[in-house]
């Protein structure tokens, strides 16, 4: 049997590819949220569905042998990468929709993912930050602060409000990133858990169920698999995937490629047009994410 380890260079296209795909889940879910929102559907219910499909769909898995898979991982560290990569972090991403357009959103969480998981490979895993990743870095702060510049002056402080919100969920993330890589968890157990721990945050939306039902059969359908099965389970399994294959640094900013996914998809779907300040600042991150990638 061969054992050597597949090319250096197969890795990192592999992980990039990872990473590709892991953004156009997240967009799926943004702009599936997006309208959910416009439904009239609670935040908390479009997170429900973002969990307790793939919770209830992956517990055989975490119970089996008496819950084998948590106790290794540990339920310590289970407990933490859901908090900041499970359903409170869910609640935030679909709340700040609320206040804000989808390109807010669509920009802004992914873009705070990318720096803080930059920083803190960095500080944690000290891992190299190359001075072009430096560069790339504060370009992206630079079209965050475009848009942000654009919530204010349009929008109000209840722009601002979701601003924030989308601003911490990315700052969440970024830290499910770094213990992802720094406790050495593989994808598959990584969806698991932070699913099924998930499902302890039920009771939550249970006063919602009415909204459930109004939303109707197509809405639940859509949100079920845009959420459960994109957002959820397929984006977390292949950035996890990108994580080992690339490494954190690099891997940090594969949420950078969420925004220009997200305008697209809501383009096509909802036929939602970018402000112009929308588009200047994703041509920042871009661009700052290029640089990022660059050895």
């Amino acid at each position: 049997m061969d054992t050597t380890l597949p090319p250096v260079k197969s890795s990192a296209v592999l992980g990039v590819l990872c990473g590709v795909g892991a953004a156009v889940c997240w967009a799926i879910g943004f702009v599936a949220a997006r309208q959910g929102i416009n439904d009239g559907v609670s935040p908390l219910v479009i997170a429900l569905h973002r969990f307790v499909w793939p919770g209830l769909a992956l517990f055989p898995l975490v119970a089996r042998e008496g819950f084998a898979e948590l106790r290794r991982i540990g339920w310590h560290r289970g407990v933490v990468l859901t908090l900041v990569g499970g359903l409170p972090l869910a609640i935030l991403s679909y709340a700040g929709f609320l206040f804000v357009p989808l390109g807010h959103g669509g920009v802004i969480q992914p873009s705070c993912a990318s720096l803080g998981g930059l920083l803190l490979a960095s500080l944690v895993l000290k891992e190299p930050l190359p001075r072009r990743r430096i560069v790339g870095a504060l370009a992206i702060v630079i079209g965050l602060i475009v848009i942000g510049t654009e919530a204010l002056r349009t929008m109000g402080a209840h722009g601002l409000l979701g601003d924030f919100m989308f601003v911490v969920a990315g700052c969440m993330f970024a830290i499910f990133g770094m213990l992802l890589r720094l406790w050495r968890i593989e994808p598959m157990p990584a969806v698991a858990v932070t699913s099924v721990l998930s499902l302890l945050g039920f009771p939550l939306v249970l006063p919602y169920a009415g909204n459930i039902a109004s939303a109707g059969l197509f809405e639940n359908v859509l949100q079920a698999v845009a959420q459960g099965g994109f957002a959820a389970a397929g984006a977390i399994y292949l950035f996890t995937r990108g994580v080992v294959l690339l490494g954190a640094s690099r891997a940090a900013v594969i949420p950078a490629l969420v925004p220009p996914s997200t305008l697209l998809i809501g383009y096509l779907a909802l036929g939602i047009v970018p402000s112009l300040s929308q588009l200047i600042g994703l041509a920042i991150v871009v661009a700052g994410f290029r640089l990022t990638q660059q050895a």
